[in-house]
C-alpha cells in the first residue's frame, strides 16, 4: 500500500481519542510551559500548537475562539492569547524545541521534552498602550528659579 497523501501519525488511536490527546498535550505544555512525552507524540504536538500560537499572536475575536475551540480548558487558551503570544512576538515561527531526554525504563519507548524556545518568565508582558507612553519627566519649578534671583 503507498503512503502517498497520508498526513499525521495515528498514535494507535482512533480519530477521537487523536484529538482528544493532542488537545490535552498541548493545554498541558501551555500550562506547564514544558511537558516529558513520546517522541512521536511530541513530533505531532509542535506542529499543532504552533498553528495555535500564530492564530493566538493576531489575538483578535475570531483567532481568539479558534484558539478556545482547539485547547481543552478556557483557562489555557486565554493564557495562551494574553500571556504567552505578547511575549513571543518578536519570533515568525519556530516557537519551541524538542529534546530527545531517555529511554523509559518499562518499554524502552524514547522521551522527550517539548518547551519553548524563548524564556517565557523573564519576557516582559504585553502592557497596554496607556502604560507604554513614556512618563515625561517634571518640569523644574520655575518659582524656585526666581526665589534665586531675589536672594542675589
Amino acid at each position: 500500500m503507498h503512503r502517498h497523501g497520508y498526513k499525521g501519525r495515528k498514535l494507535h488511536r482512533e480519530r477521537d481519542q487523536r484529538e482528544a490527546l493532542l488537545k490535552g498535550l498541548a493545554d498541558s505544555l501551555i500550562k506547564y510551559e514544558s511537558i516529558e512525552t513520546t517522541l512521536p507524540k511530541a513530533k505531532e504536538v509542535v506542529p499543532y500548537l504552533e498553528k495555535l500560537i500564530t492564530k493566538a499572536k493576531k489575538g483578535d475575536l475570531h483567532n481568539r475562539r479558534q484558539v478556545i475551540a482547539k485547547l481543552q480548558t478556557l483557562e489555557s487558551a486565554h493564557k495562551l492569547v494574553d500571556e504567552i503570544s505578547p511575549k513571543l512576538k518578536g519570533r515568525v515561527s519556530g516557537h519551541l524545541r524538542i529534546t530527545r531526554t531517555r529511554l523509559r525504563r518499562g518499554d524502552n519507548a524514547q522521551l522527550a521534552r517539548v518547551s519553548f524556545v524563548d524564556d517565557l518568565t523573564s519576557a516582559p508582558v504585553a502592557v497596554s498602550a496607556e502604560a507604554a507612553k513614556p512618563v515625561k519627566p517634571a518640569a523644574k519649578k520655575p518659582v524656585a528659579k526666581k526665589a534665586e534671583k531675589e536672594s542675589k
